[in-house]
């Protein structure tokens, strides 16, 4: 490989993972969201669902914003990009609701079974933002 190759290769690469350390630091500030609004539900008596239903919407805008103007370089309008993510988003709503209701209904309690679902959703949204959503 020449050493333009390499170096292109490498920066390339660099930028990936500079991507998903950013993703997953929005991350941090999206779940922090979404957990604070279930929490605030659960509190108010709302059943658990509905609790993380209500937190993955708040979490959900909070990421969109953060990653549309600080960690991806979109190629498509706002709008055009906010009807991906919603579909993206429309996916991960349905999986998180399942992962959740599954790992309860084994008999996981509600916050270490939200903290798994969450986990593994992460890589799954980075590809779907990074190739389709904010390409």
């Amino acid at each position: 490989m020449s050493e333009p190759t390499r170096q292109a290769w490498y920066r390339q690469r660099s930028h990936v993972l500079t991507g998903f350390i950013l993703h997953c630091l929005s991350g941090v500030i999206a779940v922090a969201v979404h957990y604070g609004i279930m929490f605030a539900a659960l509190q108010l008596g709302l059943a658990p669902l509905t609790s993380t239903s209500l937190g993955f919407a708040g979490g959900a805008l909070t990421r969109f914003l953060m990653a549309y103007y600080h960690i991806f370089t979109p190629s498509d309008a706002m709008h055009i990009a906010a009807v991906k993510f919603a579909l993206v988003l429309g996916l991960q709503f349905l999986a998180n609701g399942a992962l959740f209701a599954a790992l309860t209904g084994a008999g996981l309690p509600v916050w270490p079974a939200q903290v798994l679902a969450t986990g593994l959703l992460t890589v799954g949204n980075y590809l779907a933002y990074r190739y389709w959503v904010f390409r």
